[in-house]
């Protein structure tokens, strides 16, 4: 058994720890996102600016009209995460999985499943010259191959320095619209077999009045009904976070305690991943775009998803992804019956 003595070094370790990561946040939050002149010099022994530079410049002179969207969007997310947010708990490394870091460009990179994220983790180790041959080549399907390392693979120092000094963006979605997409490739498609098995299987088991012994088995017929009953029913909660896929983004990212600089769409991609690109010193680099009538064809989806979802579990379900519909300015979609 561990001594009492060992027991609170241990505590007063992970007490510490949690604090560098709280400071560092806090600095990166109240201080200019991109002011510091030392790291345009500094930047790869000065041979170019770091992203985080190149925006400050940019923000410093009269902007593009995609600067001044970008400028808009962290306006926004501010005074959203002002208005919404209460006192927050210390972050903790686990927090930070989702944050990649590129050391060599300067980049933090939050992903969110269901948001390109895939592609975006195929672009950065191209850029780091771990990727082979061009992003968009690659199967639709096929993993990111390597592996990027992420905030909470380092020291709280190591966290803060790069808080401080990297270009951290992150892209969301409209959050319903992400939601039925996790839902159709994760529950319906065939190649989501593994996430049947073990998601699907639970979903039926709990919800599901005498299911079939080949659903029990396999949860390969898991309704839109049962699926938001499932993140709706507390038990879910109790046994731990949502699944990625279906997690919030907020709390996936934690926006409101790390600075995002660049807070790209799903809606506008295109435009917003070559704006991240240009700051990375990349602006040749085509990112993979969704094929035409994709989104739209999104949108009608969750859409028909929805319309047989009951007033009561859409006002229910709004409630579990209000906060990412209001920090990241996206509107109530018409088809809701929230009153």
């Amino acid at each position: 058994m561990a001594s009492p003595c060992w027991r609170r070094r241990a505590l007063a370790a992970a007490c510490l720890g949690s604090v560098l990561l709280l400071l560092g946040a806090a600095l990166r939050a109240l201080r200019p996102a991109f002011e510091s002149n030392a790291v345009g010099t500094s930047w790869l022994g000065g041979k170019r600016r770091s992203p985080l530079q190149t925006l400050y410049n940019l923000d410093q002179g009269p902007r593009s009209a995609l600067a001044e969207v970008h400028r808009q969007r962290r306006e926004l997310l501010h005074r959203a995460c002002s208005r919404h947010t209460r006192r927050q708990r210390l972050l903790r490394p686990e927090d930070l999985r989702h944050v990649l870091v590129d050391d060599a460009r300067g980049l933090l990179y939050c992903y969110v499943p269901k948001v390109a994220c895939t592609n975006w983790k195929r672009v950065l180790l191209a850029l780091n010259g771990r990727g082979s041959g061009d992003p968009p080549s690659r199967a639709r399907r096929q993993d990111a191959p390597g592996r990027l390392p992420s905030l909470a693979d380092f020291s709280p120092a190591e966290v803060n320095r790069r808080l401080r000094t990297y270009l951290a963006f992150l892209f969301v979605r409209e959050p319903f619209e992400r939601l039925a997409s996790a839902y159709r490739n994760k529950l319906q498609r065939p190649w989501g077999a593994a996430f049947q098995r073990r998601f699907g299987t639970d979903i039926v088991r709990r919800l599901r009045p005498h299911p079939s012994p080949d659903a029990l088995a396999r949860g390969h017929d898991v309704r839109f009904a049962e699926f938001l009953a499932y993140l709706l029913d507390p038990r879910t909660r109790r046994d731990g976070p949502l699944n990625e896929h279906w997690e919030r983004a907020h709390a996936l990212c934690h926006p409101c305690r790390l600075r995002y600089d660049v807070v790209g769409k799903f809606e506008t991609l295109a435009e917003d991943a070559a704006f991240v690109l240009g700051l990375a010193g990349a602006p040749g680099l085509h990112f993979p775009e969704p094929p035409p009538g994709a989104r739209a064809a999104a949108r009608d989806r969750a859409e028909r998803l929805f319309r047989d979802i009951s007033p009561f579990y859409q006002r229910r379900l709004f409630g579990l992804y209000k906060m990412d519909f209001l920090l990241f300015n996206y509107s109530v979609p018409s088809y809701l019956r929230l009153r």
